[in-house]
């Protein structure tokens, strides 16, 4: 699994840093401010947790004990950047604003995670 994440927290570092590319320069001229803004927060959440599939990847290799719970922890940052993220970057550039009803179960995926990095490192 540590290989999994490691390859999913990279996958989405790159889409990371390369839609960062993409909002500055192709976007910046097309959007208003706050939909330029909302499209910078998928990106910094989407970075932050790339990061944090990264870390994961360590912790199963340094706790293999709490497996389950870093696997189940890996799975909920996947999701978090995917609804969390990915709906910012849709509502930015096309306006549906309806999608702000599905970016918060992307942050509770990521809080959930985080605290099941947390009790798995405790256990560990």
């Amino acid at each position: 699994m540590s290989k999994v994440f490691f390859s999913l927290g990279s996958l989405f570092a790159g889409i990371g840093v390369a839609a960062g590319a993409f909002g500055a320069h192709a976007l910046a001229s097309s959007l208003s401010p706050e939909a330029l803004a909302t499209f910078e927060t998928g990106v910094r959440y989407q970075m932050y947790h790339a990061f944090a599939l990264l870390a994961l990847a360590w912790a199963i290799s340094r706790w293999p004990g709490s497996m389950k719970l870093f696997k189940t922890a890996g799975w909920l940052f996947t999701a978090g950047i995917l609804f969390f993220s990915v709906s910012l970057y849709v509502l930015a550039v096309t306006g549906m604003s309806w999608l702000g009803a599905i970016t918060p179960v992307g942050g509770v995926a990521f809080v959930l995670a985080w605290l099941l990095l947390l009790i798995g490192a405790w256990r560990g």
